[in-house]
């Protein structure tokens, strides 16, 4: 998740907030999957595969006989490739019901607002392929949540620098910047934008001279 995956940040509030491409909960089940119905006979590793838009687990192992991608997805008796692994998992609570791991990812995906995944299998190895759905909309959306929130605490600095002008007229940039616990370019942007909009103006010299607050 932190390695090789992308989040999307943006903000509820003043909290920021990460979402990931995929959700977390169907990655942990399909590699918990891989572990326990690949076929240990052959020295070829499980293989992730991750892109920009999707992410691909490949395993070496066969399905029940005469069993296709379709008992996948539903409701299905549980039959794992490693019975022992998948006793140890449910004992561990690494996995909490039999035969509903595939479900369980497909409902993730779902649930996340993703494609159902597809399952391939080609007699020797199965292949997962999660999707994600318009990446590219995401991103926009995103960046305009976080200009949005950027200029909703712009106008909020903005609006304090006000009030604190309107009690004292004399008052500097870095006792703004003292009383708010913001830096000081921070204020000189708020001041600049106040000056903008025609709500204050500066009298006299940086120095020596005061504030008006124009109504």
């Amino acid at each position: 998740m932190t390695k090789y995956l992308k989040a999307f940040i943006s903000y509820e509030g003043i909290q920021r907030v990460e979402r990931f491409q995929f959700p977390e909960a169907a990655l942990r089940e399909a590699l918990l999957n891989a572990i326990a119905h690949k076929d240990y006979s052959s020295g070829i590793p499980i293989q992730i595969s991750v892109y920009a838009d999707k992410i691909i687990f490949w395993n070496e192992g066969t399905l029940p006989e005469n069993w296709t991608v379709e008992n996948l997805k539903q409701k299905h008796a549980s039959r794992p490739f490693n019975p022992s692994i998948s006793t140890a998992f449910f004992r561990t609570g690494y996995i909490e019901q039999w035969g509903r791991g595939t479900i369980r990812i497909i409902n993730e995906c779902i649930n996340y607002g993703l494609s159902a995944p597809t399952f391939n299998y080609d007699f020797a190895s199965v292949m997962l392929e999660i999707r994600q759905k318009e990446i590219a909309m995401s991103e926009k959306n995103v960046g305009e949540n976080a200009k949005k929130m950027s200029e909703k605490v712009s106008e909020k600095v903005s609006e304090k620098v006000l009030s604190l002008i309107v009690v004292n007229a004399d008052i500097t940039t870095a006792e703004l910047a003292k009383k708010l616990g913001i830096s000081t370019k921070t204020i000189e942007r708020a001041l600049t934008k106040l000056k903008k909009e025609n709500r204050i103006k500066r009298i006299g010299g940086r120095k020596e001279g005061i504030w008006q607050v124009i109504v």
